[in-house]
């Protein structure tokens, strides 16, 4: 009863045995899944106003959120108001001189038949008349100059973004261009991934792709490869890969379809991509 006992338990354990060693030494097909390490694109703009002034009002706070559109920063606008109403009093002024000129010009033409009115009286009148009709039109667009700068005085969000950075306060005196906000954009969200040589073969405009964050039973969020950029460079410092950091690596971007709040800018990600193959392994 022990000896067959003992032959049992032999044939078990050589049973496992050979299992096992099966699934070691079996043809494996090869996986068809590239996994590549990444982060969530650095988007940002800095807002300022194409015209010098004063700093009037700021609406927004670093932190807040904001929809493309939205009114967030101001200039004291009464030097561009005087501006406009000193452009447009000019044109007014030209207007009316002109129809003073048109009016000497069409009796002095309506005469010259008759030769009451010499040819130069003509000619003058005539030249005053078009001159004016010059002068009209410049004054007209010192006008419309005048008022995109006050326009000018307005700084507008962009696109949907948060806000970064408030980095001028009420009162302060800018130069055109200088940022008053710093916007990180919210949509759309790119990812920026690097791919060695090896796999460049296997990625493709519009690959479809899935994007694994940190968090713990966070969202899995699709995309598609939208850039495939042609020229290697050395793996960034910030993307941990398993090979060594001085390959040479080719740069994807990848758009995600479904972003939300919780893909924040900067943030490592890890990236699928389904591979195809022609031939079965």
């Amino acid at each position: 009863m022990k000896r067959s006992l003992k032959i049992i338990i032999v044939l078990i354990v050589l049973a496992i045995m050979g299992v096992v060693a099966y699934g070691v030494f079996r043809p494996h097909k090869e996986s068809n899944i590239l996994t590549l390490y990444g982060n969530v694109d650095v988007r940002q703009v800095d807002i300022g106003f194409r015209v010098a002034g004063q700093v009037a009002e700021l609406f927004v706070q670093e932190g807040d959120e904001v929809v493309e559109g939205d009114l967030i920063a101001t200039l004291i606008t009464s030097p561009y108001l005087a501006e406009v109403e000193q452009a447009a009093a000019n044109v007014e002024s030209i207007m009316i001189d002109l129809e003073n000129a048109e009016a000497i010009y069409q009796r002095r033409l309506a005469v010259a038949g008759d030769q009451a009115v010499s040819q130069e009286d003509l000619d003058n009148a005539k030249t005053n008349r078009d001159q004016l009709v010059a002068n009209l039109l410049f004054a007209q667009g010192s006008l419309t100059i005048a008022k995109d700068r006050l326009s000018y005085t307005l700084a507008y969000a962009p696109s949907d973004a948060t806000v970064l950075t408030r980095i001028r306060e009420i009162g302060s005196v800018i130069n055109p261009a200088d940022p008053v906000y710093t916007l990180s954009i919210k949509k759309p969200v790119w990812i920026r991934a690097f791919v060695d040589e090896p796999n460049l073969g296997d990625v493709y405009y519009g690959m479809p792709v899935l994007v694994y964050t940190d968090r713990t039973n966070g969202k899995i969020y699709k995309g598609k490869v939208g850039f495939i950029s042609p020229v290697a460079e050395f793996t960034p410092k910030t993307v941990q890969t398993t090979a060594l950091r001085t390959d040479l690596v080719y740069r994807l971007r990848i758009y995600i379809d479904d972003p939300d709040q919780h893909l924040v800018q900067g943030m490592p990600v890890t990236v699928q991509l389904m591979k195809k193959y022609d031939n079965q392994h």
